[in-house]
């Protein structure tokens, strides 16, 4: 128990600090809904989970084949309001059903997420402030309070080596650093490698392949269908993946397609959508976003913290397990 204790307290001043400074930045905090359509998914819809009543999946409305899921993301309802209110956030659990019981992968876990009218430079300098800011909070804090919340000094001197900007790398780059074939994922293994070269500072990787760009092959690195294509090379999308030491991949994030017509089309000949479809889904499920784009849309950007990634990297924690209070996964659903 002592030691769900330190973690309960580092978990608060961790959202304290990022939501201090969002507030600070002048972003608002939305509400949004954790029973949603499948507009609620990340890329892949196959890890949603759909709700029913005593196993009926259509028990919201009878008349209407499509099904309600768990929410994996607030980002489209955070893009609907952000016309309106210029800087908005939301923070919440966010529902995987992903296979495995490993060190990194969770079926719940809270995620912060923001969008705001802005571009991608932005973006990238709104992540590592948040990130940076949770850091400084944390060293200010009086000795007692660090080690209440279970930092050791050698942890602590780890945040004391953090500075800002951090490094940023393409996928290209990276890729070619690693060895590896262009469109290929990078592991877990491939992403500490990484960090190593650049002295295990967090390390932005930016500029992903266009899921809808064709490579004249398939390629295995997967995004969400609404990223923004670079404007001086199609080939790649205005999005960055923040890799923190321990806690690995940690923050999605991108600049948005903004123009209805371009988004419907990139959603139609997405792999999300061709996943939706023979689960009988269609675009009925993305209708009410279309709305809130037909009325009213400006350039933005956003992304998702994962809050337990951030907190393995605050405590140098190889297993996301010992990291939060309450781990969920597939042997663990209390």
């Amino acid at each position: 128990m002592k030691e769900k204790i330190s973690t309960i307290k580092l978990e608060r001043q961790a959202i304290k600090s990022m939501r201090t400074f969002l507030e600070k930045e002048g972003f608002i905090e939305i509400f949004p809904p954790k029973i949603v359509r499948a507009s609620g998914a990340c890329e892949n819809i196959d890890t949603l989970f759909e709700v029913s009543v005593d196993g009926n999946l259509h028990w919201f409305n009878p008349e209407k084949p499509h099904r309600a899921y768990l929410s994996q993301t607030a980002q489209l309802y955070l893009e609907a309001i952000t016309p309106y209110f210029k800087k908005v956030y939301s923070i919440g659990p966010s529902f995987r059903a992903e296979e495995g019981n490993d060190d990194r992968h969770l079926t719940e876990f809270t995620m912060l997420e923001i969008e705001f009218a802005g571009g991608f430079k932005k973006l990238l300098q709104y992540v590592e402030e948040t990130i940076y800011r949770t850091i400084e909070d944390i060293l200010n804090l009086p000795k007692s309070m660090k080690q209440e919340m279970g930092f050791k000094e050698k942890n602590i001197e780890k945040l004391k080596s953090i500075r800002l900007p951090f490094p940023r790398i393409t996928y290209k780059k990276a890729v070619g650093i690693l060895g590896l074939d262009f469109g290929s994922d990078i592991s877990s293994e491939k992403e500490r490698q990484l960090l190593e070269k650049f002295g295990n500072q967090p390390l932005f990787i930016t500029h992903f392949p266009n899921p809808l760009f064709d490579f004249g092959k398939e390629i295995e690195v997967e995004k969400f269908f609404n990223m923004l294509p670079d404007p001086s090379n199609k080939e790649n999308v205005l999005s960055a993946d923040l890799i923190l030491p321990f806690g690995g991949e940690a923050v999605g994030a991108a600049q948005r397609v903004h123009k209805l017509e371009e988004l419907k089309w990139r959603l139609e000949n997405s792999k999300m959508f061709e996943r939706l479809t023979k689960k009988g889904g269609s675009l009925e499920d993305f209708k009410w976003y279309f709305q809130n784009l037909k009325e009213k849309s400006v350039p933005h950007s956003g992304c998702g913290f994962g809050i337990g990634r951030i907190l393995k990297f605050l405590k140098s924690e190889k297993d996301i397990r010992k990291a939060i209070t309450f781990p969920l996964n597939q042997a663990n659903i209390v």
